[in-house]
């Protein structure tokens, strides 16, 4: 008999040594899926038919989730290069598995990536006590993929997720989560293209701000320099109390000292954000609504280019879709703007300022839903719509906001009170009427 255990429609089983005994695994795997399994099965090779969660309806026949599969491998580590034992996730479904464009286009080819082109896996320090893995990882898994393809954003290593819960739903401090490479899952070719993989990575408050302020890459390798912030394989304990700071209080000088050298290589987020003409010339004001925590709510923030590409100056990935290209048509002059933020997104405004626009880059701020898009421009960078005649240009949805640097110094003094814990009252408003432009900072909702 198989064991099973079955939560929010996700069916674990304990598939027997016969695979054509199981239900969900056909005699002769789909060419994709083939090609993981053999990729898994060279790094496991005792562990042929791991514990595996499946959907119970695929996602091809209406299911909700799009994950085909989570394999749950039990890693012993190594501990003379100090790796300890734990549970690997990996996930099947992101990529194209079948190739008959039942899930994803494959118009790709061979040649370009498959599907998404990436797999997602995990790392979770096994407690002595276990005998088998923790199912809710792969809910966490599911939920990852299902804003994947609902927007089409893609995750690269140095991305980074805010979550605002524990992982596990529990009170652990780990709550947000970053985007690594598998140490052990390098990218594959399969037949129906290339394959990445991309670890999450349990990551606390303090070290998901890092990220914004400075880089993704930068903080996982801080991560992997002790043990208990993951090590060189970045192994999430959920049971972790002390962030990289704590471990060693000097990596607030390292990375002050990045900021100011290389400014930061963040250039995207999704957020709680609107903008509007603030006269009565424009009837259109495109304004974001607030949803309930869910996976409507999610930050998925991306080391990527502007909306279209035209912006020239490019760091990190290109892969954040912040605009549709049919709305970038034809260019407005807006005379006044009013920009508005959630309080987690305003708390960016700063480090935008100080590790963006002072380095001549830009920065994006796109609407978790709708198509609400605010890139801050520094003169230096070429390729954008806006001048200093023209310092407000929308071009369907999407607005440029110039900052020159004559008006640099003012408007990070006014924002001053977002460097700390802010104590004033919310929603606030700051106004420069000699530049016409308005901001206002809300609340987050709870």
């Amino acid at each position: 008999m198989n064991e099973s255990d079955q939560q929010n429609g996700v069916l674990c089983m304990r598939t027997p040594r016969s695979v054509t005994e199981v239900p969900y695994v056909s005699q002769t795997p789909p060419a994709g899926l083939a090609s993981l399994y053999m990729l898994c099965k060279r790094i496991y090779p005792d562990q042929c038919n791991p514990l595996q969660a499946t959907t119970v309806i695929k996602y091809w026949l209406g299911g909700p989730d799009p994950l085909d599969y989570i394999s749950m491998y039990n890693n012993p580590g190594d501990r003379m290069i100090g790796i300890p034992p734990h549970w690997h996730y990996i996930s099947f479904g992101l990529s194209d598995l079948h190739g008959d464009n039942r899930v994803h286009n494959t118009t790709n080819g061979s040649d370009g990536p498959s599907g998404f082109g990436f797999e997602l896996t995990f790392r979770l320090l096994k407690d002595s006590s276990e005998t088998s893995p923790p199912s809710w990882p792969a809910r966490l898994m599911q939920s990852l993929a299902k804003y994947v393809f609902r927007t089409g954003n893609t995750l690269y290593a140095g991305d980074h997720v805010s979550w605002h819960c524990g992982l596990d739903g529990s009170e652990s401090r780990l709550q947000h989560m970053l985007m690594g490479e598998d140490p052990q899952l390098q990218v594959t070719v399969t037949p129906h293209g290339s394959v990445r993989f991309v670890q999450i990575v349990g990551a606390c408050l303090e070290e998901l701000q890092a990220v914004q302020r400075w880089n993704g890459p930068g903080v996982l390798q801080i991560l992997k320099r002790h043990s208990v912030t993951g090590g060189s394989w970045l192994i999430t304990n959920m049971r972790r109390g002390e962030s990289m700071f704590d471990v060693d209080p000097s990596v607030h000088d390292e990375i002050a000292d990045g900021i100011k050298t290389e400014g930061s290589n963040l250039c995207g987020i999704s957020a709680h954000c609107s903008w509007e003409e603030s006269n009565n010339r424009c009837d259109k004001a495109l304004v974001y609504k607030s949803v309930e925590h869910s996976m409507n709510n999610l930050r998925i923030i991306n080391n990527s280019r502007a909306p279209n590409g035209d912006l020239k100056e490019t760091d990190g990935n290109s892969n954040y879709r912040s605009c549709e290209l049919s709305e970038l048509t034809q260019e407005q002059f807006i005379e006044n703007v009013h920009l508005t933020f959630n309080l987690e997104a305003g708390l960016l405004l700063p480090f935008v300022l100080k590790g963006r626009i002072r380095h001549g880059r830009h920065f994006t701020f796109k609407a978790l839903t709708g198509n609400a898009t605010i890139t801050f421009v520094a003169p230096s960078v070429s390729g954008s719509l806006v001048s200093d005649e023209k310092p407000f240009v929308a071009q369907g949805s999407w607005l440029q906001v110039l900052v020159p640097n004559s008006f640099l110094d003012t408007m990070e003094s006014s924002l001053k009170f977002l460097n700390e814990p802010v104590m004033e009252p919310l929603p606030k408003t700051i106004n420069w009427p000699d530049r016409n432009l308005t901001i206002t900072i809300n609340p987050d909702k709870l």
